[in-house]
């Protein structure tokens, strides 16, 4: 009986064992996702070749250096400052979410992206990207420029670092009344192709034309013989 026991019990563990099944978590292929460092509540000067360029101020800032190119990401959303060599502010830019690829030195801006720089611009739109490498700014969405001067909005916009010189395509806008005292001439607007020197907006204006007014020689009266 004893023996017979024993067996019994020799079974059980020997059962028992071969159903045991080792409980692991599956492991995370998807490297990508993984941030590099993830900070909070940031309030930062970022410099560029030993130069402070832009202040940032974000609820959540990531990096990540797997993913390529490498970026920044800022899905809680940014507030930027940007400087001169002589750490005057030249602009503040606003968007719900942004991208910085720091090895192509590019910007993407999405969701209510607004500039207000020095001058008294405004740009408003949902798309902005900020080329470093170009020195330059477009958007191929619906975009506004508002100067002291007049309204501009369009389907594509292009501008230079300082929005000095500006392009609007499809454009249409307002003016002060003193620009319209003549009705412009129809023209074709020309394609803006990549790398070509931005007029200040396509909208031109034909100034005004003024009446000359000529002299006729006098003509002599016919006169009767008396």
């Amino acid at each position: 009986m004893r023996d017979c026991l024993i067996l019994m019990a020799f079974l059980f563990v020997v059962w028992s064992c071969a159903d045991q099944k080792e409980h692991t978590a599956p492991a995370i292929n998807d490297r990508d996702s993984v941030s590099m460092m993830t900070s909070y509540g940031v309030n930062t000067l970022i410099s560029d070749s030993g130069v402070i360029k832009y202040k940032i101020v974000t609820e959540r800032w990531d990096v990540n250096i797997i993913k390529q190119p490498t970026r920044w990401t800022f899905e809680k959303g940014i507030f930027l400052e940007q400087f001169d060599e002589q750490f005057h502010v030249e602009a503040f830019i606003q968007a719900d979410t942004a991208w910085y690829y720091d090895q192509i030195k590019l910007w993407e801006l999405r969701g209510r992206v607004s500039i207000r720089n020095v001058n008294g611009l405004i740009f408003n739109s949902e798309e902005l990207f900020w080329d470093g490498m170009k020195h330059e700014l477009y958007s191929n969405q619906f975009s506004r420029v508002i100067t002291p001067e007049r309204t501009l909005q369009g389907s594509y916009f292009r501008s230079d670092e300082r929005m000095t010189h500006y392009f609007v395509s499809n454009s249409k806008g307002s003016f002060q009344s003193s620009d319209m005292e003549s009705e412009p001439q129809p023209s074709q607007p020309a394609a803006q192709q990549p790398g070509a020197p931005a007029s200040q907006d396509t909208a031109q204006v034909q100034p005004p034309t003024r009446k000359v007014a000529t002299k006729r020689a006098a003509t002599p009266k016919n006169t009767q013989p008396q």
